[in-house]
């Protein structure tokens, strides 16, 4: 499912202090709320990590 995986989302990177993967986006109370809920089906600030994009686009 597009929107949902955040695994291969561009926003989706390795914080070097923290040692881990974390999401540069910061939600707003709302937002917190329905992604710990999950009653959000997709996340509206998905963007896929995809390198070739900007090349596909171009041809």
């Amino acid at each position: 499912m597009s929107g949902t995986n955040c695994d291969v989302c561009v926003n989706y990177v390795y914080d070097e202090d923290y040692e881990c993967y974390s999401c540069l986006v910061n939600l707003d109370e709302d937002e917190m709320y329905r992604f710990l809920s999950g009653t959000q089906q997709s996340c509206p600030y998905y963007r896929p990590d995809d390198e070739y994009g900007v090349v596909r686009h171009q041809i």
